[in-house]
């Protein structure tokens, strides 16, 4: 049974969950993908340590930025690849074996299970119960979400500095049409 899981495996874009799988007194993850799911012979928290590290950085160092960004310390979510947009976030302090790690780009909706379970659709269809409290998973997807706002907004910032370095006649026009835009707005 060993031979049919994965020795390593990198997050990418289509990643919707990786969940703590114990097998046989270690622990594995699967690893829930859009069109699949994989078992892996990884920790969830050693996924999200490659990953990061994949993607240039180290966890230890997406932490420390959420943390200056956010003020958040416990439980942070993280963005592994802001060029993909891959912003994750841990059910539980990523310490404990039982944590996982879900992807805040691929939750369509989660309603309250039995006792302290969430139950998660998936932008795939797929509906999977994660062993944590409905109001500590909205928690994280809100704070998740705040991340990815800030992320988002200074990457299309950087963005628009460079279209105003590389194309200074767009600049121009874009004055003039805000102008137009400002005096039409006061009538």
């Amino acid at each position: 049974m060993e031979n049919k899981f994965m020795k390593d495996y990198i997050a990418n874009r289509f990643t919707m969950a990786i969940l703590p799988d114990p097998h046989m007194g270690k622990l594995y993850s699967k690893v829930i993908e859009t069109e699949k799911e994989i078992a892996v012979k990884l920790s969830p928290q050693e996924i999200v340590s490659k990953s990061c590290m994949y993607f240039g950085s180290s966890y230890e160092g997406r932490k420390a930025g959420t943390r200056d960004l956010m003020g958040i310390t416990h439980k942070p979510p993280i963005v592994i690849d802001p060029g993909n947009y891959m912003f994750f976030f841990p059910t539980l302090a990523s310490t404990r074996s039982q944590c996982a790690w879900i992807s805040h780009a691929h939750i369509q909706h989660y309603t309250a299970a039995d006792f302290d379970n969430t139950e998660v659709l998936f932008t795939n269809g797929l509906v999977e119960t994660i062993p944590v409290s409905s109001s500590s998973f909205e928690n994280q997807l809100y704070r998740t979400a705040q991340l990815r706002t800030i992320i988002t907004a200074r990457i299309e910032e950087e963005h628009r500095k460079m279209n105003m370095l590389m194309f200074p006649k767009e600049k121009q026009t874009n004055f003039i049409y805000e102008q137009i835009i400002r005096e039409l707005n006061k009538h």
